[in-house]
């Protein structure tokens, strides 16, 4: 199914969804005194969400009813957005573990708490103290991306390919600041949502319950991708993060995007 919205202006945005949503066109009338810029959307209610577009003091938009299996994905995805990482916590001091052991299989980690960390990209002997940013789903993005896509994990880690900087962006802190990006970027815990991409992603989600973390790998090769064209220095990871933002954003706005695995980006992955 093929959604479009337009309005008496020059701004329209076609998007392609599946039937599984449900879609309706609103109309807002005129210019509110908000000052609300075009693709700046207006909440309609519980589980309802208008994606608005303004432009010449018109504002038209798209109705998204969530589906029971969307509402339940964005639930459980929310939840593990909410989880902080806890040392104390048994199958947190094992997910770590998983994760040193998919990095450097058959390589003994003396501890939790122990200089090996610092290989890995961490600040300091503790890792824990390195998750507060984005909690525990920013360990399960770092293991995910080790298992599934092991080789473009280790090219990552080891700095392989390209011209490297002499001050390198540290891995795993770095992929500590990739969830955090996407998840500021996807605004999924928002009474408000503010963007199409949040609408998209959502229907995303519906199709692959792992939706975020495949965009999270796609989101740390392009970030390095992005990081060797520019051929930045650890103090410019801050604008390098921004411009991968906005590469991801772009490509989920695609018309022919409707999974993770659509992303021109995708295909760095191997």
């Amino acid at each position: 199914m093929s959604s479009v919205v337009r309005n008496q202006g020059s701004c329209v945005a076609v998007r392609a969804f599946s039937p599984s949503s449900s879609f309706n066109r609103c109309s807002h009338g005129s210019a509110s005194s908000d000052g609300t810029a075009c693709g700046r959307p207006a909440w309609i209610g519980k589980g309802l969400t208008c994606v608005c577009f303004k432009r010449k003091g018109v504002y038209e938009g798209i109705y998204i009813n969530l589906t029971p299996k969307q509402e339940e994905r964005l639930k459980r995805l929310r939840h593990r957005m909410k989880v902080y990482f806890d040392g104390s916590r048994l199958d947190h001091q094992e997910a770590l573990r998983a994760l040193w052991y998919a990095t450097y299989p058959g390589k003994e980690l003396h501890g939790l708490i122990s200089d090996q960390w610092k290989e890995m990209g961490w600040q300091g002997r503790d890792p824990s103290t390195d998750f507060r940013g984005a909690g525990f789903i920013s360990l399960e993005n770092l293991l995910f991306f080790a298992k599934t896509f092991s080789t473009s994990f280790q090219h990552l880690l080891q700095k392989q390919g390209g011209k490297r900087s002499v001050w390198e962006y540290p891995f795993a802190v770095a992929g500590v600041n990739i969830t955090f990006m996407i998840m500021q970027m996807l605004d999924l815990d928002a009474t408000k949502p503010r963007t199409f991409i949040r609408s998209v992603f959502l229907q995303i989600l519906s199709e692959n319950e792992w939706a975020f973390d495949l965009l999270y790998c796609v989101a740390f090769v392009v970030m390095d991708k992005q990081w060797l064209e520019r051929n930045a220095t650890y103090m410019e990871f801050n604008d390098v993060l921004k411009s991968t933002r906005a590469q991801l954003e772009r490509e989920l706005l695609m018309d022919d995007v409707l999974r993770i695995e659509d992303m021109p980006s995708y295909t760095l992955l191997c």
